[in-house]
């Protein structure tokens, strides 16, 4: 990628970290002028956030969808994500609060989930201010904002006095760290736009604001052996279909423990940071879920797992999976030439379940 080798020069020569020129290249991306919406940009308790609503008036309160994109919490922002909230508000007749979290490395993890958390709680508290029904609220992410999307829905099910969430709309999620020798980790490694090891280097930037070696990371050398032990139920390649499998996989065992890699990282294992590892009695209690996988994704598989979990514990889940697609299809939209067929298939697919959900 030019802008991020340009970023990492940058960096080096101390003028600024490598990510800054990535958030500015990615927000200099084409976004529409859409005269048939209303859009303000607004601070919800201190989270900054931009409201999209039809320009056409409604019978009653519309449904509201909250999204957050995608970036690794490194990168992305509410105006690289305009194209798909603004096809969202079109296709669904819906308001959508399109979230500007925090980012790392500046302000690391859990900054960008909290962010997206407090802005949550504020439109549940005040949906109808926005012309929104509480009880029809979604939250949707396509990425890490899917990470997010479900992390803030384990939290919120052991809030009370809140309207509950009506879904959960995760587009190829990050929900796991225990292994990432999953066969769609092998299979996808070298898949762009999302190579395996970029993907673990920034996860890992995201959860410590440093750079860091991810060789013994990508081996499992991070994982102490209860805590394996205890993974292998929920994250394990046993569970992945074997359809998934076709184009290769081979197991091989974790490179031994390293405590000093682990005392770094240890926070990974927090559900917030990685939704698969929460606990049944959380997962049950999780809203009706729109789930989309993408053949080429490195993430592919953890999407896979998260829709067992979910099924295992009585949570309905209806899956996409789009059999020629890679990471992040969704959002290319409104890009003209980089554009993929697949873009529109998944904003399709989760606009025909946010209206199915209403009916």
């Amino acid at each position: 990628m030019f802008w991020f080798k340009k970023g990492v020069f940058l960096e080096k020569l101390g003028i600024c970290h490598r990510y800054v020129i990535c958030r500015a290249a990615y927000d200099a991306m084409p976004a529409k002028k859409d005269l048939n919406l209303i859009r303000k940009d607004l601070v919800f308790d201190g989270v900054p956030v931009r409201v999209y609503w039809p320009k056409t008036p409604a019978a009653g309160n519309r449904r509201g969808i909250i999204y957050l994109h995608g970036g690794a919490g490194l990168l992305g922002s509410i105006r690289a994500c305009e194209n798909v909230c603004c096809s969202i508000v079109h296709e669904s007749d819906s308001v959508v609060v399109n979230v500007g979290f925090r980012l790392a490395p500046e302000h690391p993890y859990p900054v960008p989930v909290l962010d997206s958390l407090t802005a949550t709680i504020h439109f549940l508290k005040n949906a109808k201010e926005y012309g929104v029904d509480p009880n029809s609220i979604a939250i949707a992410g396509e990425s890490s904002g899917g990470t997010f999307a479900t992390a803030i829905c384990q939290e919120l099910v052991t809030r009370e006095g809140l309207p509950r969430l009506r879904a959960q709309v995760l587009i190829n999620p990050f929900l796991q760290p225990g292994d990432f020798d999953l066969p769609s980790y092998q299979q996808n490694q070298s898949v762009p736009p999302l190579f395996r090891k970029r993907m673990i280097k920034f996860g890992l930037r995201h959860l410590t604001g440093k750079d860091m070696n991810v060789d013994p990371v990508i081996k499992g050398a991070h994982i102490p052996p209860d805590l394996r032990e205890k993974f292998r139920k929920w994250i394990n390649a046993d569970n992945i279909p074997e359809e998934f499998k076709a184009r290769g996989y081979v197991p091989n065992a974790p490179a031994p423990f390293s405590e000093e890699l682990y005392e770094q990282v240890k926070r990974a294992a927090e559900a917030m940071f990685s939704p698969l590892l929460a606990e049944d009695d959380i997962i049950r209690q999780l809203p009706e879920t729109f789930l989309l996988t993408c053949e080429y994704d490195v993430l592919r598989d953890d999407g896979l797992l998260y829709k067992k979990r979910l099924l295992d514990n009585g949570v309905p889940v209806t899956h996409h999976h789009l059999t020629d697609a890679c990471h992040s299809t969704i959002c290319y939209l409104g890009w003209g030439p980089l554009e993929f067929p697949s873009s529109k298939k998944c904003l399709q697919h989760v606009v025909q379940f946010l209206k199915g959900l209403y009916r």
